[in-house]
């Protein structure tokens, strides 16, 4: 990330002038930490590397690279800052760290991991960054499968992405098997069957699996579905046009339906994608707009000539920088972990730009440009994504508005002096007191945090099974006696001018009636927490939604109007607590079954174990199985199956 223009221009000058600090040229609040600034620049070299400044604490409040240390540092050291970001920064700066680097190149990679890693606060940080989905086409079974992947790329295959989202590459997926008939099925299913599955009814699926189409002739159609999806789109619908025609010519009405069918599968995957340049076989499109000291950066990719999505990102950025400026830090986070394509287009003309290519193309083994067009049809696709950047953050801006509403109902209804900027809403999940597990979601003025969100195993040995107040008495213990040793109330200073989320809760929810919260309020006196509103959320008669009775300090239970929106929303966050916990309990409860294998399972003997891990293959394909599955198995009777499709389909408390 780079800083402002007027330090770009003081260390440039810095070159040539010895820097004499006079503590009294410096404003009172700058003094001690350009003092500690200062001091590290007079050792540091003139050569290309990563800084960082740090706190009283030892908190790293920013990571920045310079092709000359010594330069960058000495703008810092003039106790001079162009925005008052600068100066809160140089003004908590207790200490500096340093990494010189060979190359500027260099410099710019270990700063990108850095500011991943530590996330300091100064910096423009990236949040939502989850790996991208792609579709993969195996080729390592001599019928190859079709399905969804994310992360590494370690199996043998074809990979074809990225896609914007996972509903993209299901609309896609959908669309190919019913183009190409492609398996989707896993190996251990196919390997299983003995007759065709429903897929194939619906023709979706040519059923290899049970030679309902030769291995010579799924291969071709393996063929076609990996030219069309390496972009050989239009060769791939003439060629079904032709066999359409000629089927229909010979009077086989019913193989050119089938023809007919094909193409319109591929024709619906082309009509979704919305923009599709003619001159752009592999792109990355960016734009980045800025209002109300929000940034959106909206990014739509593009693969062998087609639109494979779009998504928007909202980075934590301070309001002072410019749009290239937060594009510009944006970009390298962003490629950290994500193949570049070969073109990457942007809205705005970057100061790092040069450097940002040759990272890129070092990376990738080959040249990568990155461009800023100003005219043809480039120009008019960064002006479309623009649009979308736009419209996107008029619609969170608006969303966050009405979300804003929505918290101070919520500060009227439960009696807060303002509006709460933190909501923690807890909730415990178990089966028979197995695999206890507790869930903490957050909420603020944008919505859920799921950044935020925790899971808590619980671990104390003297807790009955079953005992909901002694998970829950555990899980707040854990989690505010932690709160204290890391980031005391005292401390606190609220959010921070990029809208950052504060570490203390204004409200907690607790998912329980008055024994829930004696619970609660017997573990804040404890540990000494006080400002923090607690308010316990019972179910209604027969657990119906909408009369709920709420228990708040200092006054009698008391329930919201039926059609409150208040209402409405303290269900939402329940609602998501109670799926989060659930969630983390099916995870526990899954990882136990791995390293147990069936042994929950009560009433079935290891010789029917044994022959449902051997027909399935996996745990999890056990897991997935219908009943007619489950009875397929050889050895299994019905009352058997019946009890592991209960066991696995229960819903968990």
């Amino acid at each position: 990330m780079t800083d402002s223009p007027d330090f770009a221009e003081t260390e440039e000058a810095s070159s040539t002038i010895d820097l004499a600090f006079d503590e009294k040229a410096v404003p009172s609040s700058l003094r001690a930490g350009t003092a500690v600034i200062h001091a590290f620049w007079k050792t540091l070299p003139n050569a290309p590397g990563v800084y960082r400044m740090i706190d009283a604490e030892g908190t790293v409040l920013y990571v920045g690279k310079a092709h000359s240390l010594k330069k960058r540092v000495a703008s810092y050291a003039r106790g001079i800052a162009p925005t008052a970001r600068i100066a809160r920064m140089i003004a908590e700066t207790a200490a500096m760290e340093f990494v010189t680097t060979q190359t500027e190149t260099e410099a710019l990679l270990l700063e990108i991991n850095l500011i991943k890693s530590l996330k300091p606060r100064f910096n423009v940080l990236l949040r939502d960054d989850k790996s991208f989905p792609y579709i993969f086409l195996t080729g390592d079974h001599p019928a190859p499968q079709l399905t969804k992947h994310r992360g590494a790329r370690t199996r043998k295959g074809d990979y074809f992405g990225p896609f914007a989202s996972v509903l993209a590459v299901n609309r896609t997926m959908n669309a190919l098997e019913r183009a190409f008939l492609i398996r989707s099925c896993t190996d251990s299913v196919f390997s299983a069957r003995t007759r065709p599955c429903l897929l194939h009814q619906i023709k979706r699926c040519s059923a290899p699996c049970t030679g309902e189409i030769s291995m010579a002739d799924y291969a071709e159609l393996v063929g076609e579905a990996r030219a069309f999806l390496a972009g050989k789109s239009k060769a791939i619908k003439e060629a079904m046009a032709h066999e359409m025609e000629q089927a229909a010519e010979t009077l086989e009405f019913e193989r050119a339906a089938r023809y007919r069918d094909r193409l319109a599968a591929l024709s619906a995957i082309q009509s979704t994608q919305g923009i599709n340049p003619r001159s752009i076989e592999e792109a990355d499109v960016f734009a980045v707009h800025q209002q109300a000291g929000q940034f959106c950066i909206e990014v739509f990719f593009f693969r062998t000539g087609q639109n494979w999505g779009n998504r928007a990102y909202f980075p934590k950025a301070d309001r002072s920088l410019s749009e290239a400026e937060v594009l510009d830090a944006f970009l390298g986070q962003f490629y950290d972990d994500k193949p570049a394509p070969r073109l990457v287009l942007l809205s705005h003309e970057i100061e790092g730009g040069e450097i940002l290519q040759q990272a890129l193309s070092l990376k990738a083994g080959h040249r990568i440009e990155v461009a800023t067009p100003k005219r043809g049809e480039k120009r008019d696709l960064v002006d479309q994504v623009l649009t979308n950047a736009r419209e996107a953050l008029g619609r969170r801006l608006a969303e966050s508005s009405s979300q804003l509403k929505l918290l101070e109902g919520v500060a009227e209804a439960f009696g807060l002096e303002e509006a709460p900027r933190r909501i923690e809403v807890y909730d415990n999940s178990h089966i028979m007191g197995t695999n206890a597990v507790g869930g903490m979601i957050v909420a603020g003025q944008e919505g859920f945090a799921k950044t935020h969100y925790r899971k808590f195993n619980i671990k104390s040995s003297e807790i009955t099974p079953g005992d909901d107040y002694g998970m829950m008495r555990e899980v707040l213990q854990r989690r505010f006696a932690r709160l204290i040793k890391e980031a005391p109330k005292e401390t606190e200073t609220g959010e921070d001018s990029a809208g950052a989320m504060p570490s203390w809760p204004d409200l907690v929810l607790i998912d329980g009636g008055a024994g829930q919260m004696q619970v609660a309020r017997e573990v804040f006196a404890d540990l000494g927490v006080e400002d923090v509103a607690l308010v316990g959320v019972a179910k209604g008669v027969d657990r119906d939604a909408g009369r709920e009775t709420f228990i708040a300090e200092g006054r009698p239970p008391f329930k919201l109007a039926p059609r409150d929106p208040v209402l409405y929303f303290v269900q939402r966050l329940r609602d998501e607590a109670h799926r989060f916990a659930i969630g983390a309990h099916r995870q526990k409860r899954s990882k136990s079954l791995k390293e147990g294998g069936l042994q929950e399972i009560g009433g079935i003997g290891p010789q029917r174990k044994r022959a449902l891990l051997r027909h399935f293959g996996t745990l999890k394909a056990i897991e997935r199985a219908s009943m007619t599955d489950l009875e397929g198995c050889p050895g299994i009777d019905q009352a058997t199956a019946r009890k592991v499709y209960d066991f696995f389909h229960d819903k968990a408390s």
